[in-house]
């Protein structure tokens, strides 16, 4: 690999943002697929609101607010679920490819992290509940910098960490939004686009795009 690092955004790149609600959706109802969504654009609006106005807070509370939120404003839900649906995020499923993807990287040689917005608790959740902790090198959660991506404190650091350079850095998201930090960056940077959304940020290019993470070990 040519690549001495390969990072991975958490959330929606390795583990299904949507598994949770996935797992009640029969008790959710016909909103079910509504409510997942809404709960996910919540939690992420929350976490650059609070960026812009350096008013943190950690993204498990985001996580609780926007859950919260998409209760409200689809009342056909039942409220009685938080507890379920809470308990189901902290042990979210990764995608079928991701065990199998970064274990052939790793036995390439190259440092394997996460670089998420979510906090220490919860990402050690869910990397557990997936069977990575043994393949991973790190897991870098912004929570000790109390601000959240895109800011470029949280890409640098990889490079602090690992003392490379951020060319050295293969960085993978499904969220376009955070590939555009990370190139801004300087980052090598992989778009997987899992749900086929049309480009943005077209001054801020990703160097390639996937489906999902396989064949990501072709790229080199």
């Amino acid at each position: 690999m040519s690549h001495s690092a390969y990072v991975f955004d958490a959330y929606g790149t390795l583990f299904d943002v949507h598994a949770a609600v996935r797992r009640h959706a029969e008790a959710l109802g016909a909103d079910a697929t509504r409510f997942s969504t809404l709960w996910r654009a919540k939690q992420l609006e929350y976490s650059w609101v609070r960026s812009m106005m350096g008013r943190y807070q950690d993204f498990w509370t985001l996580t609780e607010q926007a859950l919260d939120f998409a209760f409200q404003a689809i009342p056909t839900a039942d409220p009685s679920m938080r507890a379920q649906l809470l308990d189901a995020y902290h042990r979210l499923d990764c995608y079928g490819e991701v065990p199998q993807v970064l274990k052939k990287l790793k036995d390439s040689g190259a440092r394997l992290a996460i670089l998420s917005n979510g906090s220490p608790t919860m990402l050690a959740g869910a990397v557990s509940a997936a069977g990575l902790d043994g393949v991973l090198d790190e897991v870098f959660s912004v929570d000790p910098l109390r601000v959240y991506k895109t800011d470029e404190r949280v890409y640098e650091m990889v490079t602090n960490h690992f003392r490379i350079y951020p060319e050295a850095v293969s960085f993978q998201s499904s969220n376009r939004w955070d590939i555009a930090g990370a190139t801004a960056f300087g980052f090598r940077t992989v778009w997987i686009n899992r749900t086929d959304m049309p480009d943005e940020y077209h001054d801020l290019p990703p160097n390639a795009v996937l489906k999902d993470l396989n064949g990501l070990t072709a790229l080199g």
